[in-house]
């Protein structure tokens, strides 16, 4: 066992010569132990260090076991506490696990099934301990790249990004409807939930509706609520979401299939501030704050007769169009090393990194779900994948299908040699990235240096 992984254990009986047999048979196994003889002590050695394992006594004069048990989970959530009991029956065990001990041992110790049990401990330690790295370092990921590169999780340091996170952060704090327009995955409620945030209705609701996926008759029952018997199956009184969202905010996805006579309710509702239930005449006054987002073209609704043109007026207060991700592939890198990092530790899989092949064919890709889509395509190679770094034999078969074609033409490397297969994947995504050599590297996976290099040797310049 190596000096780093030596691990930690404190042991804790009263019994002193039986405390003594059992350092000097653990040590022997590898153990680092720190040995007391009493509750109380053991507690101020816990509150001012941690150990890997702690194996106390049950039963001691000063400080139980079982209290001694407690005040380690407290200060050490993580922190596995053996239990040694000359009273070995099923209600001590079931006492100790209740106040979560992780495991027991009756006297007297068999070294065999100590040893077993204590190698088990320190192994769920450190999965515990690795765990909690990670997720730690994810919560730190997120909050440097919040600060660098978005706002509220929504990432991008494409110029199309920094104008969305411009007008987040200038309307957010407003009273302002907001309309959301962009493509399917692109992040609408996203940039939603980031202008509630923001808001000085934070602490209050945020009620989302979706508004394509209710038929007439169920969405103006989701949105004004309605009372007992107005209609079959109305068998009790029902609070709407439009007053459910009083004092916060409401978002409305997919506004652009709402029916005609339920886009006239709304905008009564907006014009007067106040919700009628379905089936009720008694008026509620709401303060709400709108917020709508749609992949469809409004206008063309407008003049199409499918969308109220003052409603659209009400709605377009303020407009945030979100790019699909196709127009913005320089935040590729980003966005991959965020969701590879997160999901990895997430799922607890050991994935770190991701080839340059593999983003070469990822940045190729036209990401047609945009987003959301990247996401999922991570997550599945993150939790499908055989190392820890990700290789284009990970990839989905959806992203594979369509490899071989750059947004410039074929991308065809058959038949050419190594260094003329370099010499195309460096040409072809620097005409992707616009000549932006700092983010052709990071979707090559290679230094800047590196690439300045390959450059000048291969006379792309």
């Amino acid at each position: 066992m190596s000096e780093a992984a030596i691990p930690s254990l404190l042991i804790v009986d009263d019994d002193v010569a039986h405390a003594e047999s059992l350092q000097d048979a653990l040590e022997m196994d590898g153990y680092e132990c720190k040995v007391v003889h009493g509750g109380a002590e053991a507690l101020e050695l816990l509150r001012a260090d941690s150990f890997d394992v702690v194996l106390t006594d049950l039963v001691m004069a000063d400080v139980s076991g079982l209290d001694l048990l407690r005040e380690s989970r407290s200060l050490h959530p993580t922190t596995p506490v053996l239990l040694i009991t000359g009273h070995a029956t099923i209600e001590t065990a079931v006492d100790a696990m209740r106040h979560g001990a992780e495991d027991y041992i009756a006297k007297p110790v068999s070294l065999p099934e100590l040893r077993a049990k204590l190698s088990r401990a320190v192994d769920r330690a450190r999965l515990l301990a690795d765990h909690e790295e990670l997720k730690r370092q994810n919560e730190d990921l997120r909050r440097q790249l919040d600060e660098r590169f978005g706002l509220e999780g929504i990432l991008g340091h494409s110029p199309q990004m920094q104008r969305v996170f411009q007008v987040v952060s200038q309307v957010s704090a407003t009273h302002a409807t907001v309309l959301i327009l962009g493509e399917s995955g692109t992040g609408k409620e996203l940039v939603a939930r980031a202008l509630h945030r923001g808001s000085l209705r934070s602490k209050n609701n945020f009620v989302a509706v979706n508004c394509a996926a209710m038929s007439e008759g169920l969405i103006e029952s989701e949105l004004f609520g309605h009372k007992r018997g107005a209609f079959t199956g109305a068998v009790a009184e029902k609070q709407g979401r439009i007053a459910y969202a009083d004092g916060g905010t409401l978002f409305l996805d997919e506004v652009g299939d709402m029916p005609l006579e339920t886009q006239a309710k709304l905008l009564r509702v907006l014009e007067s501030r106040e919700v009628v239930q379905v089936g009720g005449h008694e008026p509620k006054k709401v303060d709400i704050r709108l917020v709508a987002a749609t992949n469809r073209d409004l206008r063309s609704m407008v003049a199409e007769g499918t969308f109220r043109e003052d409603l659209l007026f009400r709605l377009q207060v303020v407009s945030i169009d979100l790019p699909p991700l196709r127009d913005r592939v320089g935040d590729l890198p980003l966005l991959l090393e965020y969701f590879v990092r997160t999901l990895a530790a997430e799922h607890g899989r050991p994935v770190t990194g991701i080839s340059a092949e593999a983003r070469a064919v990822l940045a190729r890709h036209d990401w047609p779900g945009n987003v959301r889509e990247l996401r999922n395509a991570v997550e599945n190679m993150v939790l499908l994948a055989q190392g820890e770094t990700l290789q284009i034999e990970d990839l989905p078969e959806t992203v594979l299908a369509g490899d071989g074609k750059s947004r410039g033409g074929q991308l065809d490397l058959a038949g050419r040699s190594l260094a003329e297969m370099e010499q195309a994947l460096i040409k072809a995504n620097l005409e992707l990235m616009e000549d932006n050599r700092e983010r052709t590297a990071k979707v090559l996976g290679i230094g800047e240096r590196t690439l300045y290099r390959k450059i000048k040797e291969y006379g792309l310049q």
